[in-house]
């Protein structure tokens, strides 16, 4: 199998995004010192999750679409193993660090946050719980988009021995990306919401479902830019993208239309970009916070808990040190959680796989 581009500035954006997931998450304490409209942006932080799910569609094509080509249907137990080996083992270790902080509180008598239900942890350490069968968000409240993302691994063998049978022509991807959006709005306009965050339990799966295939979609348009004139799609991308925001902002589109269609054509713009020189998103400070982001993503929320705890009595008024100290622990634990956590829980999890496979070859 060939080698896959390494696309830096996706790696940097992703690091970006996840901050400003972190940012959404503890938004309240600025409220006494930065202006409204700064607040403004920080509390869409939630669209970050929808860059990520199409992030995700991208480079899981770019990945694996190869595999599914050559192999069909017997490429999805390598493929579930590898991505498995990527999600779960962070998963669980965050889950459990936050049941056994919820123990604590039931051991010191201390009241109990109403989210940490254990009737319902079986579907967390499932990766179930936000496949219809729950009602709220619970216990490590970002892992929600994980389980989605298992719910879009699934679903892309299926999708792979669909579209690799022929050729995509470009024009045709760029219609099913849009045709996706348009369909992505009517459920939410059908279910009586106008933002990407609301109903997270009952429409994030659908939601991820379809951002995650737009993603495929612009990874196929990026991979044929030479055959088909990349120039023009790259400049049609760039006003497509702001043109979306702006329309956006101004309440001529809805945030259900605009979101996936600008993130697509944004998306685009990043991968065409990625190898330029002095491509900020490319440089090796954004790329480690990219290697590192699923760690800030699924620890800031148990951190924010506990630093709240040791450190906060008014959460809509904390000190400017104070917060850059939690920004600081929550670096610290994300580069700690990737090296000592990811890593090996990665590498645990394919040796097993290699030891049940001993004699076929090693794990894609």
């Amino acid at each position: 199998m060939s080698a896959k581009p390494q696309l830096d500035a996706l790696t940097g954006a992703r690091g970006l995004a996840a901050w400003f997931v972190v940012i959404y998450h503890v938004r309240t304490v600025f409220s006494q010192s930065l202006p409204a409209d700064v607040i403004g942006i920080f509390a869409k932080g939630y669209l970050a999750v929808d860059l990520f799910f199409i992030l995700s569609g991208f480079v899981m094509w770019l990945t694996y679409a190869e595999t599914f080509r050559e192999r069909g249907l017997r490429g999805i137990p390598d493929f579930m193993i590898r991505r498995i080996a990527r999600i779960y083992p962070l998963h669980f270790v965050m889950l459990s660090a936050t049941v056994g902080f919820a123990m604590v509180l039931t051991i010191l008598g201390k009241e109990v946050p109403s989210e940490f239900n254990f009737a319902e942890l079986p579907l967390h350490y499932l990766l179930l719980q936000n496949w219809g069968f729950t009602s709220e968000l619970a216990w490590n409240d970002p892992s929600w988009s994980i389980s989605t993302e298992l719910g879009a691994y699934l679903f892309l063998p299926f999708l792979a021995i669909i579209l690799t049978r022929r050729q995509m022509p470009v024009t045709v991807g760029i219609g099913l990306i849009v045709g996706l959006s348009l369909l992505l709005n009517m459920i939410f306009r059908a279910s009586g919401h106008g933002s990407l965050g609301n109903d997270i339990t009952g429409l994030g799966l659908i939601r991820c479902l379809i951002e995650f295939t737009c993603g495929v979609m612009v990874c196929i348009i990026w991979q044929q830019r030479d055959k088909a004139s990349g120039k023009p799609v790259f400049i049609g991308s760039i006003i497509v993208s702001i043109a979306s925001f702006v329309l956006w902002q101004i309440g001529l589109l809805r945030e259900t239309l605009a979101i996936p269609i600008a993130f697509s054509a944004l998306l685009y713009i990043l991968a065409i970009t990625s190898d330029w020189r002095r491509n900020p998103l490319s440089a090796s400070w954004a790329v480690n916070l990219g290697l590192i982001s699923y760690a800030t993503y699924l620890a800031h929320f148990l951190l924010w808990r506990l630093f709240k705890i040791g450190f906060v009595t008014d959460t809509s008024n904390v000190g400017f040190a104070t917060m850059l100290l939690f920004f600081a622990s929550v670096w610290a634990a994300s580069y700690c959680l990737y090296h000592f956590v990811e890593q090996p829980g990665r590498r645990w999890v394919q040796s097993l796989t290699n030891v049940t496979k001993a004699g076929q070859g090693k794990v894609a």
